[in-house]
């Protein structure tokens, strides 16, 4: 099936331009750049990272709002960022705070009768859930930067709306969904034809712009075939392709980029996740899916 006009040009050249344009559009917070480069030092400290966070009020809110949260089992004990970061740990509040910076981004109405993107923040905020409980279950240490990772995913979407509205309503009215939200066609093979790119390339290619960890590059850029990339650093993406699909089961929010709710066996294998495990947290994600969509909000 054809769709609109098909784009030209090389791949590379049309991420890189995206990219480019969308530094004019949407940029990250001051604060979250602070945050970002604070992850990314090993000499940062816990007071460094409280001086900068108890500067923006706000984004002190959210991120108390969330600590305070069932998902953190410390529903109303925490009334300062300095006392979060003794319960929670320094990469945690980090992790916490680049997100709740990161909501103002999802912000726009419907761009179609199945589309808006506070849907695929919603999804987002479940997929981080999932991810972090994944994690957690096969303790890998990696909850926090899995949450995270499962919160920026699907970021390229956002990358083709803000620069190419148009162009990404083509691609959700072909994919089409049916009446349960289930997609009728592969939404990545139509924005390899009409972007020329997917969210994937997208994704990953901002990540490196906002000097993101290399983690969330390859997340981001595959999250969609983990396999696809070497044993030593696929876990983050695998986690994340599973937690995507927990997330669509569950009916959160945005779904149409998988056809298939079942996790590639690889993958599992790839994570030594057994099925009543994977059951298990479908089970907890389900039961908090209210919570857990607006955890971020």
């Amino acid at each position: 099936m054809s769709v609109g006009t098909p784009h030209t040009g090389d791949k590379d050249a049309i991420v890189n331009n995206a990219i480019r344009e969308i530094s004019h559009i949407a940029t990250l917070p001051e604060i979250t750049v602070k945050i970002v480069e604070l992850v990314e030092s090993p000499k940062s400290t816990a007071q460094d990272l409280n001086k900068v966070i108890s500067a923006d009020p706000a984004l002190c809110s959210r991120i108390l709002k969330v600590v305070n949260s069932s998902f953190y089992g410390l529903p109303g004990q925490i009334a300062s960022i300095n006392r979060a970061i003794v319960m929670l740990g320094l990469n945690a509040v980090k992790n916490i705070a680049i997100a709740a910076s990161l909501a103002k981004l999802f912000k726009g109405g419907e761009l179609t009768s199945s589309f808006a993107a506070k849907d695929l923040w919603t999804h987002s905020n479940v997929t981080a859930a999932a991810a972090k409980m994944i994690a957690n279950s096969l303790k890998l240490g990696l909850a926090d930067e899995a949450f995270l990772a499962g919160l920026m995913h699907d970021i390229g979407i956002m990358v083709e709306m803000q620069v190419e509205r148009e162009k990404l309503i083509q691609c959700l009215n072909a994919t089409g969904t049916d009446a349960r939200g289930v997609p009728c066609n592969d939404f990545l093979a139509f924005e390899n034809e009409i972007f020329g790119a997917t969210h994937q390339d997208f994704g990953s290619a901002l990540c490196e712009k906002w000097k993101f960890p290399k983690s969330l590059v390859m997340v981001t850029g595959y999250h969609h075939r983990p396999m696809d990339l070497s044993f030593e650093t696929r876990t983050l993406s695998a986690i994340v392709y599973v937690a995507d699909r927990i997330a669509a089961e569950v009916g959160s929010g945005f779904r149409h980029d998988i056809l298939d709710l079942t996790p590639d066996p690889a993958v599992m294998d790839s994570l030594k996740l057994t099925p009543e495990k994977l059951a298990d947290i479908k089970n907890q994600v389900a039961t908090q899916i209210n919570d857990l969509g607006n955890l971020l909000t």
